[in-house]
């Protein structure tokens, strides 16, 4: 990475999620060792921002298929503000969920400054639904959709947020819980979606080459989204929605260091850590570990 100071960032939320606990995710993160690794490195860390989210609200019967939405969306404005300020001081916002609604705000950050936005999006799940095919009104299940602008609340909502996320843009990665919806999503609208069987038949590194080559495509920056419930739960156990059969620890690290030889990875997400579902902090550590990797960091 060329740009050698981080901020990171820290969104304890849950109320994009199903239960409590990946409010909890940050700091459990940070007492992993996360500043100590990244000052290691020789990175600048200029600082940990803890976004005041809202911590507690009332489930609105009037939007049973926007869970929470007003907490969403309060608090996808405060990160994007955080987020777009972190850019404005030459850092690298490393963004730490929180659950992945949170990209929201990322996103909404971001495209304040990049015209037109790369994002490789690491994820057991699509992310793509919107408040009509939403089967459950979580909506860590539609950031990908809200910045994409497929439904009604658009990432155009959050003050401050740039142009909407082109489809050729997005590359999904790991995918094996999609929702019959994004299916079709996908195949109509011609999404780059690399399932976990895309992975066994081609191997990560031809994944990441083809990955890297979207989003690398006329675009101005690369942001990263990470969630977590990617990797096999035998890998990650602290996770919301862990679903069997994911990417394995090799891997991760592989996909990600190969994206940090790019340089042209401009910020990341790091989401779905929940410690109360944790054993030992592994996850934490792991989270740890992939950060860093994204980072620059290697064997030797």
């Amino acid at each position: 990475m060329a740009n050698k100071k981080v901020r990171l960032i820290s969104v304890p939320f849950w109320m994009g999620g199903s239960r409590a606990g990946s409010e909890l995710g940050p700091e459990s993160i940070i007492q992993s060792g996360l500043a100590r690794q990244i000052r290691s490195m020789g990175f600048d860390l200029v600082g940990n921002y803890e976004v005041s989210c809202p911590r507690h609200g009332v489930l609105d019967p009037k939007q049973p298929k926007m869970k929470y939405f007003p907490e969403v969306k309060e608090m996808s404005g405060l990160v994007g503000e955080q987020v777009y300020r972190a850019v404005l001081a030459d850092s690298f916002p490393l963004v730490l969920g929180g659950d992945h609604s949170v990209a929201i705000g990322s996103l909404a950050g971001l495209t304040g400054h990049y015209n037109n936005l790369g994002i490789i999006w690491f994820d057991a799940h699509g992310d793509l639904n919107t408040e009509e095919t939403t089967p459950s009104g979580n909506m860590h299940g539609m950031p990908l959709a809200v910045a994409m602008g497929l439904g009604k609340f658009k990432l155009s909502d959050i003050p401050g947020a740039g142009p909407l996320i082109k489809k050729e843009n997005v590359v999904i990665i790991g995918a094996r819980d999609l929702d019959h919806y994004e299916k079709e999503l996908i195949r109509s609208e011609g999404i780059a979606c690399f399932t976990m069987h895309d992975i066994d038949r081609m191997g990560m590194k031809a994944v990441m080459e083809k990955a890297i080559e979207i989003v690398s495509s006329g675009t101005d920056g690369v942001h990263v989204s990470f969630d977590m419930d990617c990797m096999d739960p035998a890998e990650a156990i602290g996770v919301g929605t862990p679903v069997p059969g994911g990417i394995s620890y090799r891997e991760a690290h592989l996909a990600l260091e190969l994206l940090a030889e790019t340089g042209r990875v401009t910020s990341m997400d790091i989401v779905e850590v929940n410690p109360l579902l944790d054993v030992g902090m592994r996850t934490s550590r792991l989270a740890v570990e992939m950060a860093t990797s994204l980072l620059g960091k290697r064997i030797i």
